[in-house]
């Protein structure tokens, strides 16, 4: 499928590991502008490097912290500097901790939601003049499948990630006019370094092998088996792509069926 991607400019925030990159790394090859932005200049000097080696795509890397203001507004500028125009966002942010609701004070909180809710606020709010101007966008918000059903001890990805798919929904309503689609795209059990943390903490917890509570978790996926970011990437991509054109407003799940809700 033709994606429709080429001469546009896709912008991939925390893009220089896990989903983000991923999900970079499939936009360039799509033929798409490509700009990453995230804290660490050496991840993203690697994802940079990377990136275009594999597809011969120059790639633009903007070292910025998404819980900055700031740094959003200049992360938004930089790609309009570089290639006039912004055509795609994708909303990325790391996960705050794990932990249930008895382990958390208000800094927590706070930090949980500057990173995971502001950040997609200020986003969206910065990028939505250039689409507007062109008169079209794709906005693909990254949250969780806890936007459908919640999961024990992430407590606060639970509620943040699911203000953001009612952003999300609000979003879809006030821009289709705008033609500017909106949508969300949750990760199940989706290899990066984050699931192997929180593995790895479950384990601790439960006074068990990581070993033994991937096959849990893995005996809770019909397919058997986690997923790979190239997977997850890939649905990122097409809600993103203006080979979309008509869905918007929706949560979709890649997560091997996983998630049992309607």
């Amino acid at each position: 499928m033709n994606m429709l991607l080429d001469g546009k400019t896709a912008l991939v925030t925390a893009g220089s590991k896990g989903l983000g990159k991923a999900s970079a790394l499939e936009f360039a090859r799509e033929g798409a502008n490509v700009v990453i932005s995230s804290r660490s200049s050496d991840h993203l000097r690697q994802a940079k490097e990377e990136i275009e080696r594999e597809t011969g795509r120059e790639v633009l890397a903007v070292t910025a912290d998404v819980n900055r203001k700031e740094d959003i507004a200049k992360t938004v500028q930089a790609a309009i500097d570089w290639s006039g125009r912004l055509d795609v966002l994708v909303t990325n942010a790391g996960g705050p901790p794990g932990g249930g609701f008895d382990q958390f004070a208000d800094e927590a909180w706070e930090a949980a939601f500057q990173q995971n809710l502001m950040s997609v606020v200020r986003l969206i709010r910065e990028a939505l003049p250039h689409m507007r101007r062109q008169g079209s966008g794709r906005i693909v918000n990254l949250t969780s499948v806890s936007v459908k059903q919640p999961i024990p001890d992430l407590i606060l990805s639970n509620v943040f990630r699911a203000g953001v798919y009612a952003l999300t929904k609000s979003l879809s309503a006030e821009l289709g006019p705008d033609s500017i689609l909106v949508n969300t795209v949750g990760p199940g059990r989706i290899e990066t370094d984050r699931i192997v943390e929180l593995d790895r903490l479950a384990a601790q917890k439960k006074g068990t092998s990581e070993e033994q509570v991937r096959a849990l978790l893995m005996g809770q996926i019909p397919l058997g088996r986690y997923g790979t970011p190239e997977e997850f990437a890939k649905t990122i991509v097409f809600l993103g792509s203006f080979a979309n054109t008509y869905v918007t407003g929706q949560a979709v799940l890649v997560d091997g069926g996983m998630i049992r809700a309607l």
